[in-house]
């Protein structure tokens, strides 16, 4: 009877659970929501000649589900201390985004880091694109995943943070480069001088290659890994670092900034100015997740919601 009745219990308490599961509401791409507990906290001040941002690496928006099946990582606390000059300047040269450094951190704390330590068979002449590759690395609708670490960072275009800061026919802010230069979302204005012509999506200068890959994993040039593309001059709206010199409504005068695109690079790869040590990976890149031989990390396509697409 004792038996009977504790395993009637045991039923009981797993039912409830389950049931506790599924009235979790979804978010709107149908991940469900993370379950840390952790509050979003940032903290961007100016310091001298500096701009410093504290923060804990917690979203402001609600993340996607993890650990999930591409990510086996748990969002947690971090202590992020970033540095970038007020006074960006264009440098002689452009730098490389190395893999042992994120590109920027966003308004809400959150870094922004496009590579994927994903490669090949190894080979670090082809690597894995994180947001069009043929791996799943468990990312969620905000293009975002977490490292061993338990940092959560964005591959791609921050949907929710783009989403929560848009205006009407305005561009959209959403970070600072470790350069110091700002970040865009998405738009720009028409004419890049001309804060009154509208805006418009600004599109990238990476086109795939033509042909077939000589060499490595072969097959067709198709967007699985970043080496598929190219940067082709005047192909698009910005400059092989994904940023162009124009007006924006937090800087009137003008000043070089980034965009985050829809297509590669999405997060720019190059620096226009100079990289800050400070956003250098403390213990080196981290891997999000296992990720080999399962389907691409967008999740799929959904239709737009009634109405037309959205912005963002």
């Amino acid at each position: 009877m004792q038996s009977s009745s504790k395993t009637l219990s045991m039923a009981l308490i797993a039912c409830a659970i389950v049931q506790a599961s599924a009235q979790r509401p979804p978010s709107q791409s149908g991940y469900r929501p993370s379950t840390t507990s952790s509050k979003n906290e940032v903290s961007i001040r100016i310091s001298g000649s500096y701009r410093t941002i504290f923060a804990n690496g917690i979203p402001d928006h609600t993340p996607g589900q993890f650990p999930n099946l591409g990510n086996p990582h748990s969002i947690t606390p971090q202590r992020h201390s970033f540095r970038v000059t007020a006074q960006p300047k264009v440098a002689s040269r452009t730098t490389p985004l190395s893999m042992g450094m994120s590109f920027g951190v966003a308004l809400n704390g959150v870094p922004f880091d496009p590579g994927a330590a994903e490669f090949w068979r190894g080979s670090r002449d082809w690597q894995y694109e994180a947001k069009d590759g043929a791996i799943n690395l468990g990312l969620d609708e905000h293009n975002a995943h977490v490292q061993p670490t338990g940092a959560y960072h964005y591959h791609a275009m921050p949907m929710g943070l783009a989403r929560a800061r848009y205006k009407e026919d305005s561009m959209v802010m959403v970070g600072y480069a470790a350069d110091g230069f700002p970040i865009y979302a998405r738009f720009g204005f028409k004419d890049a001088n001309d804060a009154k012509s509208g805006t418009k999506r600004v599109q990238s200068s990476f086109q795939l290659k033509q042909g077939n890959r000589p060499g490595g994993p072969g097959g067709k040039y198709d967007g699985t890994y970043v080496q598929d593309w190219r940067f082709v001059k005047g192909s698009g709206d910005l400059d092989e670092c994904n940023g162009r010199f124009g007006v924006t409504p937090e800087y009137p005068k003008g000043i070089y900034h980034y965009y985050i695109t829809d297509s590669f690079p999405y997060i720019p790869r190059q620096f226009r100015g100079t990289p800050n040590s400070s956003f250098q990976k403390r213990g080196g890149p981290g891997r999000g997740g296992p990720g080999r031989g399962g389907p691409p990390g967008r999740g799929g396509k959904r239709p737009p919601p009634r109405g037309g697409p959205r912005p963002f």
